[in-house]
């Protein structure tokens, strides 16, 4: 067995055959979205198709999860002072709304990586993300601090 299994080996590495399903004996047509990811390579095993979406919808939740809290920050009036309350609300806002965009590049360079046999890429706003999390967070404290 390879680097990635093939998508429908069984236990014992046979291959386990499906019906298609338009009942034809030929190929049907791939629909799939995006093209550029599903009209390259080969079909990776779909626990790690299933896997990589998984952290899409991960992705997803962090970017709400950023926004929620920024706008938390700024509605709920934390005894911080005004000025750092803001630009830490703004920070938290900004990033959740630009988080999507790793979100749906990452699932698009890893499913491509996946089915060209490359080896994974890695998320490239992670590192930025962490600092924007740390100022907005380093914000608040001080806001806090100085707001007493």
């Amino acid at each position: 067995m390879g680097a990635w299994p093939g998508p429908f080996e069984a236990e014992d590495d046979e291959l386990v055959s499906f019906p298609d399903p338009t009942g034809a004996s030929g190929a049907c047509p791939d629909r799939r979205f995006p093209r550029s990811v599903y009209k390259v390579g080969a079909e990776p095993d779909p626990r790690y198709s299933l896997a990589n979406e998984r952290t899409f919808l991960a992705w997803l939740q962090t970017s709400i999860g950023l926004i929620a809290a920024g706008v938390a920050l700024e509605a709920l009036a934390a005894p911080v002072q005004p000025g750092l309350r803001l630009a830490a609300s703004i920070l938290l806002i900004v990033a959740g709304v630009i988080v999507p965009t790793q979100a749906w590049w990452g699932w698009v360079r890893t499913e491509r990586a996946m089915r060209l046999g490359n080896p994974l890429p890695a998320p490239r706003l992670a590192a930025p993300l962490a600092i924007v999390i740390i100022t907005a967070g380093i914000l608040v404290l001080i806001g806090t601090l100085v707001g007493r």
